[in-house]
């Protein structure tokens, strides 16, 4: 079905275009150079339709067109466009996942198959929603609407959150190191310490900085695997050993890789719930 409609608009895109829309004449005073736009898309024949029609308007240049998101997070550092079209669901990084990923910039039109994203995008500050297929009116007025947005200052969001349904659990976290991109299932994450606001996630013997409040984070994480022992720590019971008296009051938890985490009062109490067993030892029954 979106093949016969790609193709079919494809025949006709230049057909009656000036009679149909007509550029605002306020916008073309505010505007001084070409507007950069890029596509994100992992259907070929979805990118090639979208620049046709961004070619009809003089004033916006295609700056990169990328099928995936990997691809995307690093192009959008390098070619810092104005305009971005993206996609939702797509192979290695979504488009939530990519927007999580860059710095606030690009005014977003999400272009997706799918209707069930329509509100998380618009929580994620998304000027617009195209859902495939979608009539040149429809885009039109998508690309008015990203115009008007444009140089207003958007606050930041925490997309992680805003990009998930209350209910929804995250099954990898996304964290970016320069221009590399570091995928972090959850079953694999160990511990994660608060870094003012940051928060330094654990897996595997190494460690990834990645710009999130632990709060944030912790309300992502399901609590029957994961328990904030501390003020600025989580950790995944699996990788619990044992709890251990530190000093007067207080406690450690030993991972099973010898990391020794601080544990609060409260967060003892929530551990020792969470794992079945009064005197701290793992309940591997449960």
């Amino acid at each position: 079905m979106l093949i016969k409609f790609y193709l079919s608009c494809h025949k006709n895109l230049g057909n009656g275009y000036t009679k149909m829309h007509q550029p605002d004449v306020q916008w073309k005073k505010t505007v001084e150079k070409a507007l950069r736009a890029m596509i994100v898309d992992d259907e070929e024949l979805a990118r090639s339709f979208l620049k046709e029609m961004l070619g009809l308007h003089p004033d916006i240049e295609v700056v990169a067109e990328c099928p995936n998101g990997f691809e995307a997070v690093k192009a959008i550092g390098e070619t810092r466009p104005d305009l971005l079209f993206l996609d939702v669901q797509m192979p290695k990084l979504d488009g939530f996942e990519v927007l999580e990923l860059i710095d606030p910039g690009p005014v977003v039109i999400f272009v997706t198959a799918y209707d069930q994203y329509a509100m998380r995008a618009f929580d994620a500050h998304a000027v617009d929603y195209l859902l495939k297929p979608f009539s040149r009116e429809r885009f039109e007025k998508a690309l008015e609407r990203a115009r008007l947005r444009l140089g207003e200052q958007i606050p930041r969001v925490d997309l992680a959150t805003a990009a998930r349904a209350p209910e929804e659990r995250p099954q990898r976290i996304v964290v970016k190191d320069g221009p590399r991109v570091h995928v972090i299932p959850i079953e694999k994450l160990d511990y994660v310490e608060a870094q003012d606001d940051y928060v330094a996630l654990h897996s595997g013997g190494k460690s990834y900085l990645k710009q999130q409040p632990i709060a944030s984070l912790e309300s992502l994480l399901d609590p029957a695997r994961f328990v904030r022992i501390h003020r600025s720590v989580i950790v995944n019971l699996e990788r619990v050993a044992r709890i251990e008296p530190y000093g007067k009051e207080s406690r450690l938890a030993i991972l099973a890789d010898g990391a020794r985490l601080p544990v609060s009062r409260s967060g003892y109490a929530k551990l020792l719930e969470a794992m079945g067993d009064s005197q701290g030892n793992r309940n591997t029954t449960r």
